[in-house]
């Protein structure tokens, strides 16, 4: 794939010529960057592409307003940006579960948000397929922003200021759906995390980027864990049961809830690990704490069930210095550039 750029020039007159006393930050440094979307090198070619969506930097930023808007939920408490935290990888720190409007509580964990555009499928279980479908579940679902698609248009056009953002994006001054999703999508897809010291050791084993731990870390997650965590995003898109059993009063089928198989049950999505040490707390229902009880999991946690996955059955044999060297490299995953870029943070008022 070419590397598509879209490069936002701005003639910055210094601002005391026409306002001796304007202020720096009353200028947004957010507006002056770049917007781009490159497959990193020796990455895979992402599942979505731009080729219907051209992404443009009304497109990107009409998506990140919408993304951090909470109009979009019923009683204007709630947006995406709520519950996915740039802080956190556009995970929710510290929540196990989601929290939606009037504070109801849904039953999984809400997901990072990064590379999404290499993603087959999304949620937990699978349920959707395609980037620009992604947000109707959430804004539609009854436990987090329990708004209609209708109801969400009308606000939208009632905004002078939305009006103006989609006649500069699509030539016609109306949202519709299709007009929203794919806007949305413009910001999802451009939010690329592959910045970390993993991927500096990883383009230059030999530089001394990793210290002796990480390189054992490196090598045992290879042995016990790439298998789904597949590098270089971490995940292999996969659906797997994992040997956690089910949650009492939950009983969250996974994967067999939109497949209807029993083969499915208690499968979930292979979430990637990028920035795991900042998307605390983990599993799909958001019930282990911390990394050490990750992987603690899957030395001794793992229960048998009819789809517990064979790669982890039995559990994962390791002395507790190579638990403590397979955390050391999981901490190597951590992109700050992506969790602190101005880019994709919620847009200055």
């Amino acid at each position: 794939m070419k590397k598509v750029t879209v490069l936002i020039v701005v003639a910055v007159l210094s601002c005391m010529v026409w306002l001796e006393g304007c202020k720096k930050d009353q200028i947004d440094p957010r507006s002056w960057r770049p917007v781009s979307f490159e497959v990193p090198k020796g990455w895979p070619q992402p599942a979505y592409t731009f080729a219907n969506n051209p992404l443009t930097f009304d497109g990107f930023e009409l998506g990140r307003k919408l993304f951090y808007d909470m109009r979009l939920s019923r009683d204007n408490t709630v947006s995406c940006g709520s519950c996915h935290q740039q802080v956190a990888s556009f995970a929710h720190f510290d929540h196990d579960i989601s929290h939606g409007i009037e504070n109801r509580l849904g039953t999984r964990n809400s997901p990072m948000l990064a590379n999404m555009a290499w993603n087959t499928s999304f949620f937990w279980d699978g349920g959707v397929n395609h980037l620009e479908s992604q947000p109707i579940a959430p804004i539609q679902n009854h436990l987090e922003m329990d708004m209609t698609m209708p109801e969400v248009i009308d606000r939208l056009n009632a905004d002078a200021d939305y009006r103006s953002r989609f006649k500069k994006v699509f030539g016609i001054d109306t949202a519709n759906s299709q007009r929203v999703f794919r806007s949305m999508a413009q910001f999802m897809a451009a939010m690329v995390s592959s910045n970390s010291k993993y991927d500096k050791y990883a383009a230059n084993p030999g530089a001394g980027y990793f210290s002796e731990q990480e390189v054992r870390g490196l090598t045992l997650f290879r042995q016990h864990c790439a298998s789904c965590h597949k590098e270089p995003l971490f995940s292999d898109f996969s659906f797997r049961n994992n040997g956690l059993l089910p949650k009492p009063g939950v009983n969250d089928s996974g994967r067999a809830h939109i497949t209807g198989l029993a083969e499915d049950r208690y499968k979930f999505k292979v979430p990637s690990l990028r920035n795991i040490a900042v998307t605390r707390p983990y599993m799909h229902d958001g019930r282990v704490a911390t990394l050490a009880d990750v992987v603690e999991h899957y030395r001794s946690g793992v229960a048998a069930m009819a789809t517990t996955d064979a790669l982890v059955a039995g559990g994962v044999v390791m002395t507790e210095n190579e638990k403590r060297d397979i955390i050391s490299f999981l901490e190597t995953l951590t992109d700050s550039t992506f969790i602190t870029n101005p880019l994709f943070a919620e847009p200055a008022k």
